[in-house]
């Protein structure tokens, strides 16, 4: 049996470029652009020039390029997805910024007919070929004097505008302004200059200046610094423009992207690693291939390298910044430290200017990590906001340096500082170690206090933990609920076993039954007017419920969670307290 070639619906093909592949019938005009550069370079000898006129609902373009024959005409034209005559005939090298056949078609987004006038600079005479969106086309002897192509489209009913002229001049400004040809639009130029950052200047202030209006007219925005870009395996040129504002970093950074100088999208992501969140770019790129849609670009190897080449160059500079204008860089760093924390965790470069450049939270006051590690060799950090909040003050007054790491990315750097340094000792705070820097008492007020502990401790043995009376500073502070790591992952799984079902709740038990026995501390500090009162508190005096208001404003000022016996004893306590001030029992009671 005989194979037989598949039949092609252009009109269901046009449909599907039209609703599947473009995200806009405005790129008609890119690919029309495209395919008139292309006839221009395959031509040779430079320049070149590109004439669109609008008027009467049709546009035309005229390019003086190197033409089709009327062999072409019927190879390029009336073939879709044949790629090896196209080779063949030269119209596939990679210096083209596509190809004819899919993107002549894009002409039928905004037009029932694609009319082409060609005469091929080989020779011969002119051709016109006419194409339908039904499926027809008609080839036929056509009228031109000098080698080149004519392509004319006519507005369908609803497609009018897209060929009016201010859309067109618009569309080929957008596209084509970069263009290395003469683009005119109903008689005004439209190209320019080429590239600005590849433009000469009369000096860098000047060339810096332009930049920044550059980046004004495309964002809105005067950057904050303009960084040169190049890749050369990518055959990639532009500037990246540094926000001058924070941005999240889980922004979607959306860059400007040229192929060989015609726009191929302005909001193209992924061509940066996301920890460069903090740059918009414009390139230019040669050798980077574009999808299908000629919106975004392909993932490959390439594309691979060349984000990790433009990596490389934003880390450079920031080391560059470090070196020569610290002022400078510490002002970025406010602005954008997310992102270089992103890069310090893998980068040795970027971790040496966290280290020595980003302020953090401690406990003496905002400072950077080498000057901390300088005053406290062997400093604590932190793992969480809350805790730093809890602890710093009381850290601070016992003399032991305490960083806050409960930001994104401040636990791993800190973690990482060994890499810098092998005698970096900058461990993690456990809260029960404070406690072995407060003050003892003396024997004969500890052995007076035991009355009162022994009944303190019956006040708060159902919340379980222990009572203990230590003298430190700031004497201001009456309470302090410390736990350690392995009585809060205790209390945790405690409130999981409650919140659990039956059989999850077995499960948590036998863990916790693995787990340590050590307790938190509410630690009454003696120093505190009001604690050496309630320590003061006879047998007959509100011990319970004033230990009770202690533990829950411990709790309250430590910002630690509160369960719902927590929150029963608070209301009991603030209950049997106001009762005691209406109703204190009669002397000799």
């Amino acid at each position: 049996m005989a194979d037989r070639a598949f039949q092609v619906d252009l009109r269901g093909v046009v449909d599907l470029l039209s609703r599947h592949l473009y995200a806009s019938p405005r790129v008609y005009l890119r690919e029309l652009l495209q395919n008139a550069v292309d006839a221009i370079t395959a031509r040779g000898g430079g320049g070149g020039r590109v004439v669109i006129e609008t008027g009467g609902g049709a546009l035309r373009v005229h390019d003086d390029g190197v033409g089709l024959t009327a062999d072409e005409v019927h190879t390029l034209l009336a073939t879709i997805g044949r790629s090896s005559k196209r080779d063949e005939l030269g119209f596939a090298r990679h210096d083209f910024l596509g190809q004819f056949g899919i993107g002549l078609l894009s002409g039928f987004l905004v037009a029932d007919e694609i009319e082409v006038v060609s005469r091929s600079a080989k020779g011969g005479d002119a051709v016109r070929w006419t194409g339908r969106s039904e499926g027809s086309y008609r080839v036929e002897p056509g009228e031109r004097d000098e080698p080149g192509t004519t392509v004319t489209l006519r507005a369908r009913p609803g497609s009018a505008e897209l060929l009016s002229a201010p859309v067109v001049a618009e569309l080929a400004r957008t596209y084509g302004s970069l263009l290395p040809i003469e683009l005119v639009v109903d008689g005004v130029a439209v190209t320019g200059e080429g590239p600005p950052w590849r433009a000469s200047y009369r000096d860098p202030a000047a060339r810096r200046r332009a930049l920044e209006r550059y980046c004004e007219e495309l964002y809105g925005f005067t950057p904050f610094d303009v960084v040169d870009l190049e890749v050369a395996e990518a055959g990639l040129t532009g500037v990246a423009f540094v926000l001058p504002e924070p941005v999240s970093p889980t922004a979607r950074g959306a860059h400007r992207v040229y192929l060989k100088r015609m726009l191929l999208a302005e909001s193209v992501q992924g061509l940066l690693p996301e920890w460069a969140f903090f740059v918009r770019c414009v390139v230019d790129a040669g050798e980077l291939r574009p999808t299908a849609s000629r919106e975004a670009l392909f993932e490959d190897e390439l594309l691979e390298s060349a984000r990790q080449g433009l990596g490389e160059v934003l880390r450079q500079w920031l080391v560059r910044l470090a070196e020569t204008d610290p002022p400078r860089l510490r002002a970025f760093l406010r602005l954008h430290q997310l992102g270089v924390k992103a890069m310090a965790l893998h980068d040795d470069d970027m971790l040496r200017i966290v280290d020595r450049w980003m302020e953090y939270e401690t406990s003496a006051g905002p400072m950077t990590l080498h000057e901390f590690r300088r005053r406290h060799p062997d400093g604590r950090f932190t793992g969480s906001v809350e805790e730093f909040r809890r602890l710093s003050a009381v850290a601070g007054a016992q003399g032991v340096g305490l960083v806050n790491g409960g930001y994104v990315h401040d636990t791993e750097i800190i973690e990482r500082l060994p890499d810098l340094d092998p005698d970096v000792r900058l461990s993690r705070l456990d809260a029960s170690e404070l406690a072995t820097a407060f003050g003892l008492l003396d024997p004969a007020a500890e052995l007076a206090l035991r009355p009162f502990l022994a009944a303190a401790q019956r006040a708060v043995e159902r919340l379980g933990c222990e009572v203990v009376v230590r003298d430190f500073d700031p004497a201001s502070l009456p309470a302090l609920y410390l736990t350690s790591r392995d009585a809060q992952f205790r209390e945790e799984l405690s409130r999981a076993r409650e919140e659990a079902g039956e059989l999850w709740a077995d499960v948590l038990g036998a863990v916790g039954a693995s787990a340590g026995v050590e307790r938190p501390q509410l630690v009454l500090n003696y120093r505190n007017p009001l604690t050496r009162r309630v320590t003061a508190l006879g047998a007959d005096g509100p011990v319970e419920p004033a230990v009770q208001a202690l533990y829950g404003q411990a709790l309250l000022l430590g910002h630690h969670p509160l369960r719902p016996a927590d929150t029963a004893v608070l209301n009991r306590s603030f209950i049997g307290l106001l009762e005691w001030a209406v109703h204190p029992p009669e002397a000799g009671q």
